[in-house]
């Protein structure tokens, strides 16, 4: 029998992050998957990244995770997006090679130290007590841990459908796990069944580029790990073509052909992420869609067409998309298909996403109701963090919604549940002006370096670039200018005789850094990153302070915990109905507990003050 620390199943974005964190922590860990060359594959579009989505793929780097280095090593095209808007709101994306993608993710695992790959199936989990004690594989040997990461994406009960045709499934060549999710089902938890799809994938050689619309990459591509920067692999184009009247009407008069529309489906889809066939329904003014011709490798023909995944019949798949202009003598790889699976109602987990009714066992990815690689592989860190801190008696690794778009994200799915499948957004985080992007290091590394996650290298990277922030911040801050002096080099402001600190002129929008260098030369000597950086904390300064006021409310009511086995039921002057929604939630705090629905002011104030009660009683005052 073997012995490990910590488990993780399954080989997905989440389980992947989970493992590397989990052996970073110094645990003993076993990432068992289906197959060892299953583990890095991006199911569904080939990239990494977007709104909302490339802060978690920054976050997780910034903590040393895995993701972000991955995908450079994979990326292929660069974007960023809102490149016209606010830094906060600003988005890093890249298109991915699946093959660089797949090998630089098993790469990294396999370097680490702690990480031992186990390939089967597991069909149980062993318990004693309560507590998860390890699993049972399909050839009835047994692995031991103190603690289990359950990663299994869209494989719990997964059943894929193509029109009228279904077959059980994780996805294409995969089959689904039923054993445990039986098993998950005994447990009495909360669950439901999402769905998700995937558009036909194209044979680039048949299609017609010469009339499309092209889509390149950045001029200056803005990459995603902290550690690198410049892309890594050679860059390409992409293609854009649309639907048009003749698409539509082919998708409309099948629509009963359909497995979403002709009832086969009792799975909610992603609303952010609509399949063809959701489009021609729901936006029936629109006379044509934009589809993104993204291909999947350097050295691969194929093409995934962003914008008309289905579950239509492959026929009906073949005559819509041969409607488009530029695919009409396309041929078509594999068929486009939605994908039905179980999650279960994240509300019964706690901020470490231990399952609450189950001690030692941590669920991640798409089982907890989200949607994309990036908000899987944002959890499955979390947990893998979080499961080797319980192995190895550490104390529980917490994200703040104050602190990080991953502390949003759990806060959300831990205090609200989902109706459909979660997507990250920037306009989920109220503090957005200070969990950009771009600063994600400076929020979570030192974090990370007290968890003792963090390696060596990019420790000493980190200090580096501390050091340089604070002296180009300083430098600004302590050279100072007059209207006169600004008028030449440009800048007019009011001739009030005030002088006014570079530091204050930078957040001015018209003001660049290069204007800056021409009244502060020395400010040249700092890397465009760091004067970008430095620019970019100056604009937002004024803002910032505001909201460090409020991030310090929102820290001191999570400070006040609440206990697990508090007790809801029968306090005065609690609604019954507030009551059994608190019991059934559980919230870990006053400010969690302050967004659930139909919570007042009142109902906080007085658990607030049994709180401070029942303190006094156990100090004995």
């Amino acid at each position: 029998m073997k012995h490990f620390d910590v488990i993780v199943i399954g080989g997905g974005h989440a389980g992947a992050e989970a493992a590397a964190a989990s052996a970073r922590m110094g645990a003993r860990t076993a990432l068992i998957s289906l197959r060892r060359d299953g583990i890095g594959v991006m199911s569904c579009n080939p990239a990494i990244g977007g709104l909302g989505k490339g802060h978690l793929v920054r976050e997780i780097d910034a903590m040393d995770g895995i993701m972000g280095l991955a995908a450079d090593q994979a990326a292929i095209q660069y974007r960023l997006l809102n490149r016209r808007k606010g830094p906060a709101v600003q988005g890093p994306r890249a298109q991915a090679d699946r093959k660089l993608y797949r090998a630089a993710i098993l790469d990294i695992l396999k370097a680490e130290e702690n990480l031992t790959i186990v390939e089967g199936e597991v069909v149980a989990l062993k318990q004693h007590e309560g507590q998860v004690t390890g699993v049972t594989l399909a050839d009835s040997s047994d692995i031991v841990a103190n603690a289990v990461v359950l990663t299994v994406g869209t494989f719990l009960n997964g059943v894929m459908h193509v029109g009228g045709q279904r077959q059980p499934g994780g996805r294409v060549g995969d089959r689904p796990s039923v054993l445990l999710a039986e098993q998950l089902a005994d447990l009495g938890l909360a669950r439901g069944r999402l769905k998700t799809g995937t558009p036909p994938r194209l044979d680039g050689t048949t299609i017609n580029w010469s009339v499309l619309e092209t889509q390149p990459g950045d001029d200056e591509p803005v990459v995603f790990s902290f550690l690198n920067r410049h892309p890594q692999v050679r860059q390409i184009a992409c293609g854009i073509t649309h639907t048009n009247e003749k698409t539509h009407e082919i998708v409309r008069s099948n629509l009963d052909r359909s497995a979403m529309y002709g009832g086969h489906i009792e799975g909610i889809g992603p609303r952010y992420c609509p399949s063809i066939e959701d489009k021609i329904v729901r936006f029936a003014d629109k006379s044509s869609h934009q589809v993104f011709l993204e291909p999947e490798g350097l050295d691969d023909d194929t093409v995934y067409p962003n914008g008309i995944s289905t579950s239509l019949p492959l026929e009906v798949q073949e005559a819509y998309v041969r409607s488009i202009v530029g695919l009409e003598n396309v041929r078509i790889l594999q068929a486009g298909y939605a994908i039905e699976y179980d999650y279960f109602d994240p509300r019964a987990l706690d901020l470490s996403l231990q399952l609450k009714a189950m001690p030692g066992l941590f669920l991640a990815g798409q089982i907890n109701g989200t949607t994309g690689y990036e908000e899987a592989a944002a959890q499955g860190m979390l947990a893998g963090l979080n499961a080797a801190a319980l192995a190895l008696g550490k104390e529980r690794v917490v994200f703040s919604r104050a602190d990080s778009y991953i502390g949003v994200m759990i806060d959300d799915l831990t205090t609200r549940g989902v109706t459909e499948p979660y997507r990250m957004f920037t306009s989920r985080a109220e503090y957005r002006l200070t969990l950009r992007a771009d600063n994600a290091d400076q929020r979570l590394t030192p974090m990370a370096m007290k968890l003792g996650c963090v390696r060596e290298g990019r420790r000493i990277a980190f200090l580096q670039k501390r050091e340089k922030l604070i002296k180009a911040t300083e430098m600004l801050q302590n050279q100072s200018f007059s209207p006169s002096e600004l008028r030449k080099v440009g800048i007019v402001l009011s001739q009030d005789g005030a002088k006014r600190t570079a530091q204050a002129l930078m957040a001015l929008p018209e003001v660049t850094p290069e204007k800056i260098i021409e009244l502060v030369p020395d400010f040249a000597t700092f890397a465009p990153e760091i004067q970008q950086q430095t620019a970019t904390d100056c604009l937002y300064a004024q803002y910032i302070d505001r909201q460090q006021q409020e991030i310090a409310s929102v820290k001191r009511e999570e400070a006040a915990e609440i206990p697990s086995d508090f007790l809801y039921a029968g306090l005065p002057g609690l609604s019954t109905e507030l009551g059994a929604k608190l019991s059934r939630i559980r919230p870990a705090n006053l400010a969690q507990a302050a967004r659930i629905e139909g919570m007042t002011p009142a109902a906080l104030t007085l658990i607030l003050a049994h709180l401070r009660k029942a303190r006094r009683v156990v100090a004995g005052q």
